[in-house]
C-alpha cells in the first residue's frame, strides 16, 4: 500500500473513532501562537496542546508565541519555517482576517492548510473598577458627546471588538472614523491597559477578563452576544438598545505545502482532542461554544466570513 493511501485510511479510522490512540502517540507538535501570552488563542492553544495529549495522539506539544499585527508577524514565520511540516499547527480566527484585510501583510492565512474551527467566543466590554463610568449606557452618552474621549482597548485592528466598537457608535448615530481604538499585541497587554485606566474601555473573550470580572477589578457591561450566554450574567448589548451582534471564533491551520493525506491525519488528531475529557473541561472552565467545523466546510466558512468582514469594515470606514 502506498504511503498516502496508508494515512488517508489511517486518517478515516481516526476520525471514526476505530483507531487506538496509540497510532499518533509519538507524534511531536508544533503549535505557532501568533499572539503574547494571555490572550484568546494563547488560551485556545495551550487548551488543545492538553487535550492532543490527554487523547493520546500526541507525546509532546511545544509552544511558540510571537504576537503583532493581528497575528500577521507570527503567519509570517510559520509560514517560513514550517513548510512541509505535517507536525505544524498554527491558532487562527476571526481577528486575524480583520487584520490581513486592513494590514494586507505579505503572507495571507489562504497560504497554509485549513484544519479546524474549533470554537465561537463573544465578546464582553469592561470598565476599570474605578471608572466614574458604570454602564454602557454612562459610556454611549459621552461618546455622543465627544467620540474621541471614550478610548477602546482590544486586540489588533481589525479585530472582533474593534470591529464591534465601530458598530456600537455606527448604531447610536456617530461615525465608526470618528472612535479612538487602541490596539493592543495581545490579552495580557489589554488587561493591564485596562486595569491601569489607561483606556475608558475593554473589550476581549470573556474567558481573558473573566477573573477580574469576578474579583471586582473590572465591571462587565455588555456582551455581543444575541442572547444571553449561559454562565455569563451580563446583559447584550441589543438587550441596552443597541443593535450589534459579534462572535469571534478560533481555530487551526498547518503548514503550506502538507499533503492532503497528511492535512486528513492532522484534522483526526484535531478531531480526536476535541472528544478528550480535557477539551471538556476547557470549553466549560473559558465559556467557549464548541464550533467544530473541519474539510470543505471549514473552506467554505472561512471564505465567507473574510467576505462579510471585508463589508462590514468598509461600511465602518475601517478599511
Amino acid at each position: 500500500m502506498r504511503r498516502d493511501t496508508f494515512l488517508k485510511s489511517l486518517a478515516a479510522l481516526a476520525a471514526a473513532g476505530a483507531l487506538p490512540n496509540l497510532a499518533w502517540a509519538n507524534a511531536n507538535i508544533k503549535m505557532m501562537i501568533p499572539a503574547n501570552p494571555g490572550g484568546g488563542w494563547d488560551g485556545t492553544g495551550r487548551a488543545l496542546g492538553e487535550a492532543l495529549r490527554d487523547a493520546g495522539v500526541a507525546s509532546s506539544v511545544t509552544f511558540e508565541n510571537k504576537g503583532g499585527a493581528a497575528g500577521a508577524i507570527g503567519l509570517a514565520q510559520f509560514y517560513n519555517a514550517s513548510k512541509g511540516d505535517p507536525n505544524a499547527l498554527m491558532v487562527m480566527g476571526a481577528v486575524m482576517l480583520g487584520g490581513i484585510i486592513t494590514g494586507k501583510p505579505p503572507v495571507s492565512v489562504t497560504q497554509l492548510t485549513p484544519i479546524a474551527r474549533l470554537t465561537t467566543e463573544y465578546n464582553v466590554f469592561v470598565l476599570p473598577a474605578n471608572s466614574p463610568y458604570k454602564t454602557m449606557k454612562d459610556v454611549v452618552e459621552q461618546l455622543k458627546k465627544d467620540p474621541g474621549s471614550i478610548k477602546w482597548g482590544g486586540g489588533s485592528r481589525g479585530s472582533t471588538e474593534h470591529i464591534a466598537a465601530a458598530q456600537i457608535a455606527q448604531s447610536v448615530g456617530v461615525p465608526a472614523s470618528r472612535i479612538n481604538y487602541v490596539p493592543f499585541r495581545g490579552g495580557g497587554e489589554a488587561t493591564a491597559a485596562i486595569l491601569g485606566g489607561n483606556v475608558t474601555v475593554g473589550g476581549s473573550g470573556y474567558s481573558e477578563f473573566q477573573q477580574y470580572i469576578e474579583s471586582g477589578k473590572m465591571r462587565a457591561i455588555a456582551v455581543t452576544s444575541g442572547q444571553r450566554v449561559k454562565g455569563i450574567d451580563v446583559a447584550t448589548l441589543k438587550e441596552q438598545g443597541i443593535d450589534v451582534e459579534i462572535g469571534n471564533w478560533r481555530g487551526v491551520y498547518g503548514a503550506p505545502g502538507i499533503t492532503q493525506a497528511q492535512r486528513d491525519a492532522l484534522t483526526a488528531m484535531v478531531v480526536k482532542a476535541t472528544q478528550s475529557k480535557a477539551w471538556s473541561a476547557a470549553l466549560e472552565k473559558n465559556n467557549w461554544t464548541s464550533a467544530l467545523l473541519t474539510g470543505r466546510a471549514f473552506d467554505e466558512f472561512v471564505d465567507k466570513d473574510f467576505s462579510s468582514l471585508r463589508a462590514t469594515m468598509v461600511r465602518a470606514g475601517m478599511v
